[in-house]
């Protein structure tokens, strides 16, 4: 692994373990020579996170779509930033790019992107690790949901366990380093 994809939000939220997260997460990546790939913001979490992988001397690789950078949204601080048409561009070209996926507490756009990252891996439009990490408890909705799928019959439990939910770093690298993709499902008949 050499790039993290690090899906966050533009807020910081309402309590400081958020940031904490994030800047943890920061320091973590540069601590272990993986590249920081994020939506290129300059607003919260996402500085948080770039902020701190940059001062622990990592390198940070930010995408955005034109409408953004036009508004100012860009970071002016991080390695790079590619600019391109569109969210749908952003998503794929954030994904070519890494070798797995990380999502701290954020908002809709959070939520759809790394669920898009988990969707496609069940696919096989995918082959990165997706994780949410769960600080504050704040994704146990989520893995509840979840979980209910497979008691429901709409997710296999194979396939659930290709999905984490950690409130440590160690955790979601030990996943990730240890991560082989979903099987592709080839037999649509019932």
């Amino acid at each position: 692994m050499q790039k993290i994809a690090v899906y966050c939000g533009a807020a910081t939220g309402n309590s400081a373990i958020y940031q904490k997260a994030a800047a943890e997460l920061g320091q973590y990546l540069a601590d272990h020579q993986l590249e920081l790939v994020y939506g290129g913001g300059s607003v919260g979490l996402m500085a948080v996170l770039a902020n701190a992988v940059i001062a622990a001397g990592g390198k940070v690789h930010g995408v955005m779509p034109k409408n953004l950078v036009a508004r100012g949204a860009a970071a002016n601080n991080i390695t790079d930033i590619t600019v391109v048409d569109n969210m749908a561009t952003r998503k794929q070209k954030m994904l070519t790019m890494a070798d797995g996926c990380i999502a701290l507490p954020g908002g809709p756009g959070t939520l759809e992107e790394i669920t898009e990252a988990y969707s496609w891996a069940r696919i096989g439009d995918n082959n990165n690790p997706c994780v949410f990490y769960n600080i504050n408890h704040y994704y146990d909705p989520l893995r509840a949901f979840f979980d209910q799928m497979v008691q429901q019959g709409f997710l296999s439990a194979e396939h659930r366990s290709k999905l984490l939910f950690a409130a440590t770093l160690p955790a979601i690298f030990e996943f990730m380093k240890n991560y082989t993709p979903p099987t592709v499902r080839t037999n649509y008949q019932n």
